[in-house]
Order: C-alpha cells, then sequence, then structure tokens
C-alpha cells in the first residue's frame, strides 16, 4: 500500500507545474488501474504494510475515490486558463485523494479517525476557494460545524474504548459494547457524514455552493465514509444495536420518503440531485442497520452505484450551468432542442438514479429491499412509496428539462465537447457494466 501512497506524494510537484492539466488526470488514470490489477478481491486484508492494509470493502471504496478524483480534474477544464488556480486545484485534489485513500486502507480506528477528519479540509477549501456565489462561506460553516460536532465525541470514545480493551486494530476490535452512550458517540459522526435525515442540511447547502469537483467528490465519495465507517463498527455493537437499531432505520425510511417528496418540488438542479443522495443513503444506512449479511452487501453495492450515478448527474448539471449560467428549472428548459445529444445522457443517468436495469443501483436496491423487508415486512410500506417516488423526482428531472418550451433568451443549438461525452461515458459504463461482476460484491463478510 505505501507504494501507492508515494505514487502520490511524487505526483505533488507535478501539480504546481504549469501545463500538467491532462498528464496529472492520465496518472490518475494510470494509479487506478495499476491499485485494480495488483490487488485481488478477497475478505481477508492483503498488501499488508504497517498500518494499511486491502480488503474487499476497501478496494472498492478506493477504487471509487482512484475514478472520482481522475474525473474531477476532467469537468474542471473551465479553470485550466488560470494557471495558479489550476495549480492549486489539483493539489487539493491530490491532497484528498491521499487523505481518502489512507482512510479507507487504515487498520487502526484512530488513524481511520484521523484521517476521516483530516479529508474534510480539501473539501472546505474547494468549496470556498472555487466556489460560485458568496453563500459558499455560509455553506463551508455549515459543513464544518456539523462534522466538528459529532468529531469529539467519536474521538472521546474511541480513547474510552482503548483504555478498555487495550487495542484499536481493526483485526482486534471484536469486544462487544453495550453501552448506549458509547453507541451514539461513536456512531453520530457517521450519521452527520452519510447524512441520515434530521442531520442532513449542510448536503444540500454544500452541493448548491460547490465547484463541480466539490460536488463530485461529496457525493461520489465523502458520504460514503459514513457508511463505510458504521460497516466497520457495527461488529462490536451487535448486541446494542439489536435493541436501538430500530430507531434509525425507521429515521432512515421515514426520512428517505419526506425527502423524496422535497425532491418534487425543488427548482434548482443540483439542490435536487442533492437531495436525492439523501433518500438513496437512507436506505444504505436502513440496510446496514439490519446488520444482516444481505443488507451489508446491498449497501456496498449501493455506495458505489449512488458515488457513479450522482456524480455523473452533477456533471451534467455543471455542463447546462457553463452554457446557460444558471441552475433553475425554469431557465433549463426544452434543452433536446438545444443539445439534442445531451439529451441521451441525461436520460442515461436519469433512467440509472430511479433504479432501471441493468444498472448497479437496481442490484443494490434488490439486496437493500430483501435485507430490510425480511428484518421487518412492515418496511415494505416505506420502501414501495421510496422506489415509486425516487423514480418520480427522476422523471421530473429528465422530462422538466429536457421537454417544454424553451426559455426565450436562448436560440442557438450548442453541441457538447468531446471531453463531455467522454466524462458521461466513464460515469455510465461502470455503473452499468459492473453488474455482470455482481458476485463480487457478496465475498467480503
Amino acid at each position: 500500500m505505501m507504494k501507492f501512497i508515494l505514487f502520490m506524494f511524487f505526483l505533488i510537484p507535478l501539480s504546481f507545474k504549469l501545463k500538467s492539466f491532462w498528464l496529472n488526470q492520465c496518472l490518475y488514470f494510470l494509479l487506478f488501474f495499476l491499485f485494480m490489477f495488483m490487488n485481488g478481491y478477497n475478505f481477508i486484508y492483503k498488501g499488508i504494510s504497517y498500518f494499511l492494509g486491502c480488503d474487499l470493502l476497501s478496494y472498492c471504496m478506493i477504487l471509487l475515490s482512484l475514478w472520482i478524483c481522475s474525473l474531477m480534474i476532467m469537468a474542471s477544464e473551465s479553470l485550466n486558463y488560470k494557471s495558479y488556480y489550476m495549480n492549486m486545484f489539483l493539489f487539493m485534489v491530490l491532497l484528498l485523494l491521499i487523505f481518502l485513500f489512507i482512510t479507507f486502507s487504515s487498520m487502526n480506528l484512530f488513524m481511520f479517525y484521523l484521517f476521516f477528519e483530516m479529508s474534510l479540509i480539501p473539501t472546505l477549501i474547494l468549496i470556498v476557494g472555487w466556489g460560485y456565489q458568496p453563500e459558499r462561506l455560509q455553506a463551508g460553516i455549515y459543513l464544518l460545524f456539523y462534522t466538528l460536532l459529532v468529531s469529539l465525541p467519536m474521538m472521546i470514545s474511541i480513547f474510552y474504548y482503548y483504555e478498555s480493551y487495550f487495542s484499536l486494530d481493526f483485526f482486534y476490535i471484536n469486544n462487544m459494547v453495550s453501552n448506549i452512550y458509547m453507541y451514539l458517540c461513536m456512531n453520530l459522526a457517521f450519521f452527520v457524514k452519510m447524512p441520515m435525515y434530521l442531520v442532513h442540511l449542510w448536503l444540500p447547502k454544500a452541493h448548491v455552493e460547490a465547484p463541480v469537483s466539490g460536488s463530485m467528490i461529496l457525493a461520489g465519495v465523502m458520504l460514503k465514509l459514513g457508511g463505510y465507517g458504521l460497516m466497520r463498527l457495527m461488529l462490536i455493537f451487535i448486541e446494542i444495536g439489536m435493541k436501538i437499531n430500530i430507531i434509525f432505520i425507521l429515521i432512515s425510511m421515514y426520512g428517505g420518503f419526506l425527502v423524496s417528496l422535497i425532491c418534487i418540488r425543488q427548482i434548482d438542479i443540483k439542490s435536487l440531485i442533492a437531495y436525492s443522495s439523501v433518500a438513496h443513503m437512507g436506505m444504505v444506512l436502513g440496510g446496514i442497520m439490519t446488520l444482516t449479511y444481505w443488507g451489508m452487501c446491498g449497501a456496498l453495492v449501493m455506495m458505489l452505484a449512488h458515488g457513479l450515478c450522482s456524480s455523473g448527474l452533477f456533471c451534467l448539471a455543471n455542463i447546462n450551468y457553463e452554457r446557460f449560467m444558471s441552475r433553475s428549472m425554469y431557465m433549463n428548459k426544452g434543452l433536446i432542442n438545444l443539445i439534442p445529444s445531451m439529451s441521451l445522457w441525461w436520460f442515461l443517468l436519469s433512467s440509472s438514479n430511479m433504479a432501471a436495469p441493468p444498472s448497479l443501483n437496481l442490484f443494490g436496491e434488490i439486496l437493500l429491499i430483501n435485507s430490510l423487508v425480511s428484518w421487518n415486512s412492515l418496511c415494505m410500506l416505506m420502501l414501495m412509496f421510496l422506489s415509486f417516488f425516487s423514480a418520480v423526482y427522476s422523471l421530473y428531472l429528465y422530462s422538466y428539462t429536457q421537454h417544454g418550451k424553451l426559455y426565450s433568451g436562448l436560440f442557438s443549438i450548442f453541441t457538447g465537447y468531446i471531453r463531455e461525452y467522454l466524462l458521461m461515458l466513464l460515469h455510465w459504463f461502470p455503473l452499468n457494466i459492473l453488474i455482470l461482476k455482481s458476485e463480487i460484491f457478496c465475498l467480503w463478510i
């Protein structure tokens, strides 16, 4: 694992080299393929070096981080014309990638916590430094304080666990903890990061104010940190989880339903996509909280699928924003007349968002629905509404932006750049091809 970290450290000088935008991106893709072929997937840790190692869960999350960071650079081509800012941007993306890599490959709970919190800093700088509006400062404060409020209790609970059981290595974390305060302090940080309904208000704000790269990394990887942490630590909370997980399953199911209704009345495209993330991650949280094998596998699949699909939708929203300088659905109407070739990508990604076959979202939802219904058959009622409204807001997003009467200020036909079509393809292709190899996601427990 250290060789990949050294690879990334040696990329730091290249970030400050002039006209190295595409070279950086090519090297990110090279790193992705090196990592993919040098580590097989398995349920045991591999490639162990010092406190770093990689099992199937880490492997999938690291590959997602590398892929999304590569596509972030491709999506941010408009920064290519401002050389100094572009170099700082490349450095921030690389720093974020290093932190995420260490977070996902860490085998020690404290090192995981340390880099889990450190990944917040480059994200905050991306939002505040490259956001579009003055409100980005407020969004940054929301993001910072929601996360900081719950990070101190988590740190104290980690120290308490170490004091009690003398080890923080994931391999040895198998002592049952039945203390409710410990459960809440440890897991609240993950609930905020996912985000769970009731502590989700920072997410739409951060997404709306963030640049396209910020939105991509937030939706693609940062939300997955919460799910990853819960999957690692639920092992020690099984005893108490059997009693109180029902509360969090109810909140996530009911919250997902309410957020789906909120989606239907959004007029800001990015805001709608951000709220749909809360609904999808609610299902992931429900699946993890059932403590079943199907729930864990479904959560992993859904996290990967949502990371690719949501990131692609944010890219599409940005492609529109760069041309029309507006995210409002009232301005972005009838786009099938203006950018007909982009309309296909809107359809493909919207259909994946509503879990249409053959997308990975469908596979994830099948696993999660199975786990939740087998846990309690009454969940079927909420899941029915959740799946139905997921289709409703995805169709609403597609039909409202692509069909209808054109906004009067627009009159010429635009075409996308080849870079933009490639960007869409690189989001959509893995999302729909991975279902052919879906058995690998059920090997990690």
